[in-house]
């Protein structure tokens, strides 16, 4: 183990892991903003734009992220659409992040009882109101689980945003092998992970631990 090795690269390993955290954080937010939307499209079950969402969320879980990135970034140019390659790493995260999201809301909106719904149209709530006080805070809760594994899944995803040229955690690992050290270069590449993917891993266990403890998972 060249050690000497591990502390003159540990700072291009952080440059990589603070591109790949950014990265992640915006394509997290994204998924579950469109995630949130087509769940409650297809909750509420809205004519035709119901059905898009339906064609969406197959067309982003049936398909890889590195073939959704290679549309982006070599596609679309033929097209005369140019996107850097952060943009294209966002858009293509959210695009495959938000079907997921979606069914894991989708399958705690379900879980909504539909006498509380029923109660809640008695006294007089309005369909946001309802939305809002009874069935999200609930959805939520039942499907944290489903969504954490989601939020995981993503940020191990970005392993391939080194495809269109981002100088991510893998990046960085690809191009110190061609030095050799192979050894060095793959246990900085895990710990890298670990130190952004455990923190994530501990803050929803936390959540889903206080939402259980609140009663909304039961």
């Amino acid at each position: 183990m060249d050690f000497q090795f591990i502390v003159r690269v540990s700072p291009m390993f952080v440059k990589g892991a603070w591109l790949t955290v950014s990265l992640a954080f915006w394509g997290l937010v994204l998924s579950l903003t469109i995630g949130l939307f087509c769940a409650l499209v297809r909750y509420w079950r809205w004519p035709v734009i119901s059905r898009l969402a339906g064609v969406y969320i197959e067309l982003a879980r049936n398909t890889p992220l590195m073939i959704q990135l290679f549309f982006l970034y070599y596609g679309l140019p033929r097209l005369g659409v140019l996107l850097e390659g952060r943009t294209c790493a966002i858009v293509g995260l959210a695009f495959l992040g938000g079907g997921y999201m979606a069914e894991a809301i989708r399958g705690g909106l379900t879980a909504v009882s539909r006498g509380q719904i029923e109660a809640g149209l008695s006294i007089g709530f309005k369909r946001f109101d309802l939305l809002r006080y009874v069935i999200l805070p609930q959805a939520l809760a039942v499907s944290l689980p489903a969504i954490t594994a989601t939020c995981i899944f993503l940020i191990k995803e970005t392993s391939v945003f080194s495809i269109v040229a981002l100088p991510d955690l893998m990046y960085v690992a690809k191009d110190l092998l061609k030095e050799g050290h192979s050894t060095e270069s793959n246990l900085l590449l895990v710990l890298s992970y670990l130190v952004i993917i455990l923190p994530v891993s501990l803050v929803f266990g936390y959540l889903e631990r206080r939402v259980r403890f609140a009663g909304f998972g039961d």
